[in-house]
C-alpha cells in the first residue's frame, strides 16, 4: 500500500477526531498578553491551560530584557551549532547560573526539552544497557526510550515495589551484559499533578547500582523551598544522577537544561545529536532566561502567590465534593464520569456561556467513561478567578449528572 493511502485511511488517535475537533478542542487559539484572561474566538476567556506558572510571560522586567536583547541580538545570533560556532560566553554563562541553581557540577542548554531529553537517554545508554521507566512518563521519555537497543522494563506508576522487581530483572541481565542501569521518572506528572517517590526510589540505591534520571519540567521553578523542585522538596537533589529541566513552564520561554556532575555533562556536549546538529538558542532566549533565573532566585513572591492560588484551587474544589486524584503539585486535575460526546459539551458550554478555558482529557489518556479537566494555576490568577471557576464547576458537575451533556453529537452555542 502506498504510504499516503495508508494515512488516509488510519488517520491516528487525535487525527481521526480532526475533522469537527481542529480549531477548538485541538488547535485553538488563544490570543492577546498571556494572562490570566486571553480571548478564544473573539470572546474574553478565564485561561486554565497555559504552564506560565509564575506569571513572568508579562512580567515587567521580564518583558524589559527581552524587548532590549531582542534589538541588540535580533533572532539569528549566534549562527550555528554550538560545537562548530554558535558558542557564547552568555550561554555558557547561563549554564553556570544553572548549575548553581541546580546545585549540580555542570549544565548543557537544549534547543528543545522535548528533543533534549530523547536525546539524552539515547546518548547515555547502549544496547548493554538496560532502562527502568515510570509508566507514566512523558511523550519524549518514551521516545528516548523508543530509541534504546537494549533492554527496558517499566513499572506501574509510582509503584516502588515492582520496580524493585524490576531492577531485581535488569540487574541480573547488565550481570551478564556488562552494561548499566538508567531509572527514569518524572519530578511532577503533568496530568495527574502527583510527584514522583524519588525518596524512596533513592532509598533503592542502597539494594541495587544504577543511575537516577529525573525530569522535572513542572517542578523547577514551582516546588521546594527554593523553587529548585521536587529533588530539593523531598531532600533528594544530591541523588539524581542526571536533572532535566524546562524553560517552556515557570520560566515562561522556550528551550530547556540538563545538569549532572561534569563527566555526564562534558560527555552530552560532544554525543548528543540534537545539539551536536542542530542550531544553538538564539542570543536573546538566553539572555531572557537569565533575567527569568534571576528573578526564581531573589523574588519569592511569584511561587509563593502561585501556591496561594493552587491551594485556594484545590482547597475549594475538594470542599465541593469533586476528585483531584493524587495531585501534591500545582497541576489540578478533576475528574468527572463521562464519555467523549459529553466531555466536548461540557467544554463547550464552558467556553461559550460561562467563559473558562480549560483543557479536556479523555480515552486513551485516562480510562474509558472519565473526564479529565485540567487546571494549571499561576500566579497571574486571582482568588476572585479562583472563586468564579468553583462555582461555575458546580454548576456543569450538575448538569453533567443531569444528562444535559449526554448527546449524540457535539453542541456549539
Amino acid at each position: 500500500m502506498d504510504i499516503f493511502d495508508k494515512i488516509k485511511k488510519n488517520r491516528g488517535p487525535l487525527g481521526q477526531h480532526a475533522g469537527f475537533s481542529h480549531g477548538y478542542f485541538t488547535f485553538p487559539k488563544l490570543e492577546g498578553e498571556i494572562s490570566n484572561k486571553m480571548k478564544f474566538r473573539g470572546k474574553e476567556m478565564l485561561v486554565w491551560s497555559i504552564n506560565n506558572y509564575l506569571g513572568l510571560a508579562n512580567h515587567p522586567e521580564v518583558r524589559k530584557v527581552d524587548k532590549e536583547a531582542a534589538e541588540e541580538y535580533g533572532l539569528s545570533l549566534p549562527m550555528g551549532a554550538r560545537m562548530m560556532s554558535g558558542n557564547t560566553n552568555m550561554h555558557e554563562k547561563l549554564e553556570a547560573e544553572l548549575s548553581a541553581f541546580t546545585q549540580k557540577e555542570d549544565t548543557i542548554l537544549l534547543n528543545y526539552g522535548y528533543q533534549g531529553i530523547a536525546s539524552a537517554i539515547d546518548a547515555l545508554v547502549d544496547r548493554n544497557d538496560v532502562v527502568v521507566y515510570d509508566s507514566e512518563s512523558h511523550a519524549c521519555i518514551i521516545d528516548g526510550v523508543r530509541m534504546h537497543q537494549g533492554k527496558r522494563f517499566v513499572f506501574p506508576h509510582n509503584d516502588i515495589e515492582k520496580l524493585d522487581l524490576q531492577l531485581e530483572r535488569a540487574s541480573k541481565l547488565t550481570s551478564q551484559t556488562g552494561g548499566g542501569i538508567l531509572v527514569i521518572t518524572e519530578g511532577v506528572f503533568g496530568m495527574a499533578g502527583d510527584q514522583g517517590k524519588l525518596r524512596e526510589i533513592v532509598s533503592l540505591k542502597n539494594k541495587y547500582d544504577f543511575r537516577l534520571l529525573v525530569d522535572d519540567a513542572h517542578g523547577v521553578g514551582t516546588i521546594g523551598p527554593n523553587g529548585v523542585g521536587t529533588g530539593e522538596e523531598q531532600n533528594v537533589q544530591d541523588e539524581i544522577d542526571v536533572y532535566f529541566g524546562t524553560f517552556a513552564k515557570a520560566f515562561a520561554s522556550i528551550g530547556g537544561f540538563i545538569s549532572a556532575n561534569e563527566n555526564v555533562v562534558e560527555f552530552l556536549r560532544y554525543n548528543m545529536r540534537s545539539q551536536i546538529f542542530a542550531k544553538s538558542l538564539p542570543m536573546s532566549i538566553v539572555v531572557g532566561n537569565l533575567k527569568r533565573l534571576e528573578l526564581f532566585r531573589n523574588d519569592p513572591f511569584h511561587r509563593e502567590n502561585l501556591w496561594k492560588i493552587a491551594n485556594a484551587l484545590q482547597s475549594g474544589l475538594r470542599e465541593k465534593g469533586f476528585d483531584l486524584g493524587v495531585t501534591n503539585s500545582p497541576v489540578t486535575p478533576v475528574f468527572m464520569s463521562g464519555g467523549m460526546f459529553e466531555a466536548c459539551n461540557l467544554i463547550v458550554d464552558l467556553r461559550e456561556n460561562y467563559e473558562i478555558f480549560t483543557s479536556m482529557v479523555v480515552y486513551p489518556v485516562v480510562p474509558k467513561g472519565v473526564i479529565m479537566l485540567r487546571l494549571i494555576p499561576t500566579a497571574a490568577h486571582t482568588l476572585e478567578d479562583v472563586n468564579y471557576t468553583i462555582e461555575v464547576f458546580e454548576k456543569v458537575q450538575q448538569k453533567l449528572k443531569a444528562n444535559e451533556y449526554d448527546k449524540e453529537k457535539i453542541v456549539f452555542a
